[in-house]
């Protein structure tokens, strides 16, 4: 487990940030902007949670995300150096992924297929899980490009975000009644 004894420690002042593994690097760096943004999409899950207090199954499902992008920050932060680290580094699996994916079939098994885009809205819940889930497509836009640039990034951790994202959108149908109010987009031209 973590222990800290100080919150500060005053390495990050010259504008530098420590991996946890190799070289210090900037903090504006590909990849320290990639875990930062999981870290982001992190929060706004736990402001998400405070709006399930009606919705026990989708609290316990985003808790349990929560944890999971802790790994998956852990596992960005760790760049594959091929070398010996003394430890094996925390990286997302396959069994998370199929867990997300079994957990979108669960809740969409509830709802009727969707014939229009949906605006982010309907209630309180539903508006919070699409901001939840844009700020994770930022994640996995942003992992994906450290993979371009570094290819060291863990192609399970792009595959997480990625249904991450899809599952948020189905909790979103569910917090808005099974889908029942979900606002539908109208184009410009049929209005």
């Amino acid at each position: 487990m973590v222990k800290l004894n100080k919150i500060y420690t005053k390495t990050g002042d010259d504008g530098t940030t420590g991996l946890v593994v190799g070289p210090r690097r900037p903090k504006y760096d590909l990849r320290v902007a990639a875990y930062g943004t999981v870290d982001e999409a992190n929060s706004t899950l736990g402001l998400v949670r405070l709006n399930c207090k009606d919705h026990e199954k989708i609290d316990a499902v985003l808790l349990r995300v929560q944890n999971d992008l802790f790994d998956l920050g852990s596992d960005l932060a760790t760049p594959d150096t091929g070398e010996d680290l003394g430890f094996e580094p925390l990286r997302i699996i396959e069994s998370q992924t199929i867990w997300l994916e079994e957990t979108i079939d669960d809740f969409n098994a509830h709802l009727e297929p969707i014939k229009s885009f949906t605006l982010p809205g309907g209630s309180a819940l539903a508006a919070h899980l699409h901001l939840a889930r844009t700020v994770v497509r930022r994640a996995e836009r942003d992992a994906t490009e450290l993979k371009a640039q570094e290819a060291d990034v863990n192609a399970q951790a792009i595959k997480y975000l990625n249904r991450l994202s899809d599952l948020l959108f189905v909790l979103s149908r569910i917090a808005n009644d099974n889908g029942k109010s979900d606002i539908l987009w109208t184009p410009g031209k049929h209005r």
